[in-house]
C-alpha cells in the first residue's frame, strides 16, 4: 500500500508541473497607432475657381491720310509707341510724280507732299500691316495698337453667380506662373452668352509688369463665407460610401477613441466645418489612423498631444 501512494503522490506533482507550464500568458489588447488633433476655430470660405482672359478692350488702328508711298515705317510688332509719336510717313502720288518741281518754281513754298502719321493712343503695335516703299490709299488700315489703358482680365461669370459679385470687389487673379495681381471688378457686359449662360465681367489688375493678351488665369469667387467656424481638418471626418453620414472618433481617454456622429457643413481643400454637436477646444480627435476603426477602438498616440 505505501509504495502504490508513492506512485499517486508522483502522478499528481508531475501534473501540477504540466499544469504550470502549459498555461498560456493573457495577450494584450492591440492598440492601433494614431496621431490626434482638436477644433479649430476661425474664418472659412467657399469658393467657385473660374478662368479669365486677359484681353485689350480698345484697339487702335492706324490708317494713311493719303493715297501715296510710304516713305518710312518706324515701328515693328510688338513695340510699344506713345501717343503723338511718329510712325510713318507718307508721300503723296502726287507728290512722287512732281518730285522738287514746285520749290524750284518758287523756293519759299518748301512742298514736300510727306505726311506724318501719328500714333492715337499708348500701347503695343499688336498688327502691322505695310512696310516702307508700300503703295497704300486713303484710310487704307498701317498697323492696330492694343491701348495699353484697355488691358484687363474678361471673366464669363454664370449667372446664377452674380449675386456674389459686384463692381468694385476685390479680387485675386492668380497667374499660370504663380504669380498673384490683385484685381477690381470695373464693369459688367451688356449681353449673356446664349449657349452657356455666363456674361462677360470686366477686371482691372494692378499689374507691376506687361502681361501678354489672350492669357488664361485663374480667379476665385466666393460663394459663401463665415467669420468664425468650427472645424476639423478633413482626414478628421471619416464618411460611408454614400457620403451621407459622417462621424469621428474621438478620444475619451488616453488609449480609447469612440465613434460620434456628427453634421458637416461647409468643407474646403483642408477643413471640414462641425456644425453638430458641440465640442470643446479640449477634446481631441483621431487625425490619422482613424480609417478602418470600430465604434470604440483601443489606440496609442504617437505623437504629444
Amino acid at each position: 500500500m505505501g509504495r502504490k501512494y508513492f506512485y499517486i503522490i508522483l502522478l499528481l506533482i508531475a501534473s501540477c508541473k504540466y499544469k504550470e507550464t502549459t498555461t498560456e500568458a493573457t495577450p494584450e489588447e492591440a492598440q492601433t497607432p494614431v496621431t490626434v488633433t482638436s477644433i479649430s476655430q476661425s474664418p472659412m470660405e467657399e469658393f467657385i475657381e473660374l478662368n479669365a482672359t486677359s484681353a485689350y478692350l480698345l484697339k487702335n488702328y492706324v490708317k494713311a491720310n493719303a493715297t501715296g508711298y510710304l516713305r518710312s515705317a518706324q515701328v515693328m510688332p510688338g513695340q510699344f509707341v506713345k501717343s503723338g509719336q511718329v510712325l510713318f510717313t507718307i508721300k503723296t502720288k502726287e507728290a512722287e510724280s512732281i518730285g522738287n518741281a514746285v520749290n524750284m518754281l518758287d523756293t519759299s513754298f518748301k512742298f514736300s507732299g510727306t505726311n506724318s502719321i501719328r500714333a492715337g493712343a499708348d500701347g503695343f503695335i499688336s498688327q502691322l500691316n505695310h512696310q516702307s516703299g508700300d503703295y497704300v490709299q486713303d484710310g487704307e488700315q498701317l498697323a492696330v495698337i492694343s491701348d495699353q489703358n484697355s488691358f484687363v482680365f474678361l471673366l464669363d461669370l454664370p449667372f446664377e453667380l452674380r449675386k456674389d459679385v459686384s463692381v468694385g470687389k476685390q479680387l485675386e487673379v492668380n497667374l499660370p506662373d504663380g504669380e498673384k495681381i490683385p484685381g477690381s471688378i470695373t464693369s459688367f457686359m451688356p449681353t449673356v452668352d446664349a449657349a452657356s449662360q455666363t456674361q462677360s465681367i470686366v477686371i482691372k489688375v494692378l499689374a507691376p509688369h506687361t502681361i501678354p493678351e489672350n492669357l488664361i488665369a485663374k480667379i476665385k469667387i466666393p460663394t459663401n463665407t463665415i467669420s468664425t467656424a468650427v472645424s476639423l481638418p478633413v482626414s478628421a471626418v471619416l464618411s460611408d460610401e454614400t457620403q451621407s453620414a459622417f462621424w469621428v472618433m474621438k478620444m475619451i481617454d488616453s488609449t480609447t477613441a469612440v465613434k460620434v456622429k456628427v453634421k458637416k457643413g461647409m468643407q474646403t481643400k483642408t477643413a471640414i466645418q462641425i456644425l453638430s454637436p458641440v465640442f470643446s477646444t479640449e477634446d481631441k480627435f483621431v487625425l490619422t489612423g482613424n480609417y478602418g476603426l470600430g465604434d470604440t477602438a483601443k489606440v496609442r498616440i504617437t505623437q504629444p498631444e
